[in-house]
């Protein structure tokens, strides 16, 4: 079958977790793509300790690293009444969507630190040299706040630089519980993959997603937008060679969508990684 697949004739599924997807499916409707929620991840907040230790290092800190909205969210739940943010300490983050959220919990935007706007790609690799300018760190204490892991090497990175590093695991991350409107389009996505496009933020969505999919799942014809290279990576290994389409693009609405745009410009018998 080659020919094209036009534009409405197909649905981008957005995995991300659901307390993203509400602010990313206004994002999508606005370049005019009406997405649909298939969230991959569930989050889960911690006990709370994590992020009371956090806070209370937070005025001697010269750094706090956010790994997603989520850690924003999660840590400024436990904010001490009446605490506000130290004006020595960066809060730092890879994404616009955290960098939103710290504005929102009266973060002042001049110690948001985060990739250039035009950066190749929204990751640690692209913050790194942002952080060096804001040096040096010897000897600075640098909060990195997550869920059950991320950000390793931005650490390491710091280590090297003669920073202390501290890890507080925020929030959990899970594999959903699926609603039945959730299993219902989880079902249409993968008997009919030419009809559907995938956006893939994370690669911890996609090994839950091959959980939730069963063992017996055919991958042939997959289409996805990842927004990392590794994350691309494990989708086409999930895919397998020449099985389906893996584009990259950067994790904000006006690219993916202009990636959604280019996929269906192919034909189907072009797809392959």
């Amino acid at each position: 079958m080659s020919e094209l697949i036009a534009m409405s004739e197909a649905r981008l599924i957005l995995t991300r977790p659901r307390q993203q997807a509400e602010d990313w499916l206004r994002r999508l409707s606005l370049h005019g793509v009406a997405a649909a929620s298939l969230p991959l991840i569930d989050i889960v907040p911690g006990d709370g300790a994590a992020a009371e230790q956090a806070w209370s290092l937070l005025p001697a800190a010269g750094l706090a690293m956010f790994v997603s909205p989520n850690a924003v969210a999660q840590f400024f739940a436990r904010r001490p009444a009446a605490q506000t943010w130290p004006p020595q300490t960066l809060a730092a983050c890879v994404g616009p969507g955290s960098a939103k959220a710290l504005v929102a919990h009266g973060v002042p935007e001049h110690l948001i630190v985060q990739p250039p706007s035009d950066a190749p790609s929204l990751d640690s690799e692209h913050l790194w040299p942002v952080l060096q300018a804001r040096g040096p760190w010897a000897g600075r204490l640098c909060l990195m706040l997550r869920g059950d892991g991320g950000r390793e090497w931005l650490a390491e990175r710091l280590q090297e630089a003669g920073a202390q590093t501290q890890f507080f695991s925020v929030y959990q991350r899970r594999c959903p519980q699926l609603s039945e409107t959730e299993q219902a389009l989880l079902e249409q996505a993968l008997a009919a993959p030419e009809r559907h496009v995938w956006l893939f933020s994370s690669a911890e969505a996609i090994g839950y997603l091959q959980r939730l999919a069963g063992e017996q799942t055919d991958w042939r014809g997959l289409r996805c937008i990842a927004t990392h290279e590794r994350i691309a990576a494990r989708a086409r290994e999930l895919l397998g060679p020449k099985a389906g389409l893996v584009v990259l693009a950067r994790p904000d609405a006006a690219a993916v969508v202009e990636a959604f745009r280019a996929i269906q410009g192919r034909p189907l018998q072009s797809f392959s990684p």
